[in-house]
């Protein structure tokens, strides 16, 4: 089997961070090879995002990933930012340090077209939106909540509320080009909880492997944001399962729909909405992801620290 090629467009935040140190540990192995990462601005400015990106993998040992930032705004409303979710500079307690990229957003999303590479989106769509999505030859998604509460409002999930007139038009295009994104959304990524215990062994597993000093300082930030909410002092860690998923190392399973994303009205702005029962009789864009093992998700994280460990 030829080894995946993966481009992710994410917007490190802290399970973002999460997410590029398990992709980090199975490029090490080969198990896949992350192509680029590019960034999007939503739980910080898009630079920060991009510095942040480039830093973990710096600390992971892949200074050399290409890291670009991404378009800086959403396409039709301003940029909204949770530093009170994710910290000041995105990454918790941490601050990465100054960092600057040579390159391209738009040139490494053309590339990877080019050479048949899987795309991850972990942030709000705007680059997706912009750039095209219908030739990757697999697109995963972390957004949306369906048939399921919001995280940001009543009805509406994070990354599709920041850039809700990008979701619509990427669903879109999808439809129309008769393809599907895998969708990870609030239901199933919100069971995917790290909690101090479980970040103890977590460190631990990661031995003297770099990331494992900044990993109490940056969830712990995390950790007082859920209990503040009154989700009790640990972290959802959405991105990181959408890897996984993505990927095929958990156990899911998903059912075929149509999605769509309301843009224009302020009450229910990026609320995701999928026709479960056809209801709408039309071309299915999404494969919603339904149930996962968190069991085994929680297994893989730590298979994957214990990679990183042994490259010290």
């Amino acid at each position: 089997m030829t080894t995946p090629r993966i481009l992710l467009d994410c917007d490190p935040g802290i399970d973002d961070a999460l997410a590029l140190i398990y992709l980090a540990a199975l490029h090490h192995v080969g198990e896949i090879e992350l192509v680029g990462v590019t960034t999007t601005a939503g739980n910080i400015d898009v630079d920060t995002t991009a510095r942040n990106a480039a830093f973990i993998l710096s600390e992971c040992g892949l200074g050399e990933i290409p890291v670009a930032p991404g378009h800086p705004v959403p396409l039709k409303v301003p940029l909204v930012t949770t530093p009170e979710t994710h910290g000041p500079a995105g990454l918790g307690y941490v601050t990465a340090p100054d960092w600057h990229s040579d390159y391209n957003w738009r040139d490494l999303w053309n590339n990877s077209v080019e050479q048949g590479v899987q795309l991850i989106v972990t942030g709000p769509l705007t680059n997706a939106a912009l750039a095209g999505v219908s030739k990757f030859s697999q697109m995963t998604v972390m957004g949306g909540a369906v048939n399921y509460r919001g995280n940001t409002t009543p009805t509406a999930e994070w990354n599709f509320w920041v850039d809700p007139h990008a979701a619509k038009q990427v669903f879109a295009a999808l439809r129309e080009s008769d393809s599907q994104a895998t969708l990870c959304s609030l239901e199933v990524t919100e069971q995917f909880l790290i909690a101090p215990p479980r970040l103890e062994r977590l460190i631990a597993e990661l031995g003297e492997h770099p990331v494992a000093r900044h990993l109490p300082e940056i969830l712990r930030f995390y950790f007082e944001f859920h209990q503040e909410q009154g989700e009790g002092y640990q972290a959802q860690i959405h991105d990181l399962l959408t890897c996984m998923i993505a990927l095929g190392k958990v156990d899911f399973l998903k059912h075929t729909t149509t999605v769509d994303v309301e843009a224009e009205s302020q009450l229910l702005r990026g609320t995701s909405v999928a026709d479960l029962r056809g209801h709408w009789d039309a071309q299915a864009n999404a494969h919603v992801v339904t149930a996962v093992d968190i069991v085994g998700a929680h297994a893989e994280l730590t298979r994957a620290a214990g990679i990183l460990a042994r490259r010290v």
